[in-house]
């Protein structure tokens, strides 16, 4: 459920007109509902109960501090891959020891500003990146904590792009490899050993991969145990998908019974990293229709927003439902519209073959767009990103202005 509602024929964030937002920020713009936010992680929260857990969000899903900082509130911990996004955790009032670092590439000066921040763990990837974390530790005398990213060669079927989990992804220790890797781990002086961890795609419909994935873990876990290497946690990652369209994913209540039942009496904390299942149908991105270009075999509905505001679309061929915000009064004839962008490129469009009663100079809203949406913009043809709102109940905020053109190349510098 999200707080994005239509009233009347037209389109509320919460308890405000998502026109009204529009009119005084301008197009395109991102909006966020703090409800929705609240709501999502509470969802994961309740559905572990009384199971040991700690929910860490996903930073990359949506990573303005804002959004951070609403659920850093919460006491929410997070997933992050970068240097760039630990700081904006701290930045948010996130806490670094309810965070874990993972990704396969780290590099030397993120690792140091991690120990020094006191972050809760990384997520191991590779032989050499254990190595390398134990170096820096011990060079700058710090001990780091570490679990190992697991990869339990499990097919989450889904897009092949968000597919992490099988053999041939970049992600995680081949599973020959880990029971080798956790006895080297625990001679390494400055690695203490917290967990196990893995993360097997994104976007997944049902329980089933995450059950087979788990499975693998707890075998580790059991053997690791009877070894005397204990191990703290079960980091199970991300993955659960939203709705965009038809598909119907299980909920974080159905997800987390999976989990417990076949966790059994272990007693050891539970780390789920949620990113797009908290974030996604919290934000919309709002668009103004340029154009209507009516051809004998194609419509286009050409919108000030494109493949730079939202990639998805070009990307992975995502769908986003998109819905006028206000409903004319007398509606033109519904058309069959591709919704294409400015961006010079082909695969600029936002959705294809939708059906509209829509006219120039109309708002559009794009549904789902809360995560792996601003994060992913970018300022391709020197387009400055959209501006970012959020919205709480009754009352509205810009977290971020839209970017002026002057922006964009202040920082570049002509030769002599």
């Amino acid at each position: 459920m999200d707080f994005f509602t239509v009233r009347n024929g037209e389109l509320y964030a919460e308890e405000v007109p998502v026109a009204v937002i529009a009119k005084e920020v301008g197009t395109p713009c991102y909006i966020y509902s703090r409800a929705t936010l609240e709501r999502h992680w509470h969802a994961f929260n309740t559905a572990l109960g009384d199971t040991p857990h700690t929910i860490c969000y996903a930073v990359k899903a949506n990573s303005h501090i804002a959004v951070l900082n609403v659920l850093a509130r919460l006491g929410s911990g997070f997933d992050i891959v970068s240097g760039g996004e630990l700081a904006r955790v701290i930045a948010a009032g996130g806490d670094p020891r309810k965070t874990i670092f993972s990704g396969v590439g780290k590099l030397p000066q993120e690792i140091l500003a991690a120990l020094k921040a006191q972050i809760g763990c990384f997520n191991v990837e590779s032989e050499a990146e254990l190595q390398l974390i134990n170096d820096i530790a011990q060079q700058h005398h710090y001990i780091a904590p570490i679990a190992l990213r697991v990869n339990p060669n499990v097919d989450a079927k889904t897009h092949p792009y968000i597919s992490t989990g099988l053999k041939e992804n970049k992600f995680g220790i081949d599973m020959s490899d880990v029971m080798r890797l956790y006895q080297y781990a625990a001679t390494l002086p400055s690695i203490k050993i917290e967990g196990i961890a893995c993360h097997i795609g994104s976007q997944l419909t049902s329980t089933q991969p995450f059950v087979d994935a788990l499975a693998e873990i707890l075998r580790i876990y059991d053997d690791l145990q009877q070894q005397g290497i204990p191990l703290e946690h079960i980091d199970l990652g991300g993955g659960l998908g939203v709705t965009y369209q038809q598909e119907t994913p299980p909920s974080p209540e159905d997800y987390a019974k999976a989990i417990k039942h076949h966790l059994g009496d272990r007693k050891v904390n539970i780390v789920l990293e949620p990113g797009r299942a908290i974030a996604a149908n919290a934000g919309i991105l709002i668009t103004q229709v340029l154009l209507l270009k009516h051809q004998p075999h194609k419509n286009f509905a050409v919108v000030d927003a494109g493949m730079n505001d939202l990639l998805r679309p070009a990307l992975y061929e995502a769908w986003h439902q998109i819905l006028p915000v206000k409903a004319h009064a007398n509606p033109p004839e519904k058309v069959l519209y591709d919704i294409v962008g400015p961006v010079c490129e082909t695969a600029d469009f936002l959705g294809k073959e939708r059906s509209l009663a829509i006219k120039a100079q109309d708002l559009l809203a794009i549904r789902s767009a809360g995560a792996y949406g601003f994060t992913m913009s970018s300022n391709y043809n020197t387009r400055a990103r959209a501006a970012e709102v959020m919205v709480d109940k009754d009352y509205y905020q810009v977290i971020r202005p839209r970017e002026t053109i002057e922006n964009l190349f202040a920082s570049e510098r002509l030769l002599p």
